[in-house]
């Protein structure tokens, strides 16, 4: 990363935290206010340097370095992070990009609501070769799985229930064009262990919005709430909510260092 950005003649700050300094790392990045802050991590990173930069804060350049990588794929093309930097640099421009936001959290690809989100952190234990812990994890969220379900409003909607809600975000939605005003907005009846299990642990991939239970529209506001507190996955990072919760369309959750659409 250093011999890549001094080779465009560009003083840089570059760190490489643990796992336990990458809050502490990104706000000290935010507060020193560069004209870039450049993250090579996964979607989750990507998500808490958007969440303090805001929308006026230090431009972003969300590099593929985790597991999914949908937001880099979706703002440089599926590509190594070196040739995306290269591009966003020589071509690069500022770019506001929209999102959701809940309870106070933002999103800028996906956020899933309901039992599916009590599988990511087996997924996680998994990828990473825990599988004791991964099994534990998966054991708990079978017995908690389909123990309530969530009410919802759409919009202005009549009231709704499914077992999971899926918000996407324009630029990582198939069935919204990428400069949409508003989210893509799915309701999932998984009734069963296997269905739920395949969501949470392959979230956002393949077409599942074709599968039987799904009802997928666009979406500005939603309403929702349950018996229990709702778990929930932003960005590929677990989040535990309130059992009411709000979410709604963000038209500028933070500015992008984005490469023209031909490109």
């Amino acid at each position: 990363m250093e011999a890549l950005l001094a080779d465009f003649g560009l003083k840089a700050n570059v760190h490489a935290p643990e796992k336990s300094d990458i809050s502490t790392c990104l706000r000290a990045a935010v507060d020193a206010a560069p004209d870039l802050l450049i993250i090579l991590a996964g979607d989750g990173t990507a998500r808490a340097a958007a969440e303090m930069c805001g929308p006026d804060g230090p431009m972003i350049a969300p590099l593929p370095g985790g597991t999914m990588n949908m937001l880099p794929h979706a703002v440089y093309g599926v590509t190594t992070w070196q040739d995306a930097l290269k591009t966003a640099l020589e071509t690069g421009q500022e770019r506001p990009i929209g999102g959701g936001e809940i309870d106070g959290h933002k999103f800028m690809v996906a956020a899933i609501l309901g039992s599916p989100a009590l599988w990511a952190p087996a997924r996680e234990a998994a990828r990473v070769g825990q599988a004791r812990r991964a099994w534990a994890i998966a054991r708990l969220a079978m017995r908690r799985a389909f123990s309530g379900r969530l009410r919802y409003i759409l919009d202005s909607d009549p009231p709704e229930k499914a077992e999971a809600l899926v918000f996407m975000c324009p630029l990582t939605s198939r069935a919204l064009s990428d400069d949409a005003t508003a989210l893509e907005a799915a309701a999932l009846d998984v009734r069963d262990t296997a269905a739920a299990f395949r969501l949470g642990f392959h979230a956002l991939t393949g077409d599942w919005r074709a599968a039987p239970g799904v009802e997928v529209e666009p979406c500005r506001r939603a309403h929702i709430w349950a018996a229990r507190p709702i778990p929930a996955i932003l960005d590929g990072e677990t989040v535990r909510l309130k059992a009411m919760a709000e979410v709604r369309y963000e038209p500028k959750v933070a500015r992008i260092l984005a490469i023209p659409k031909a490109a």
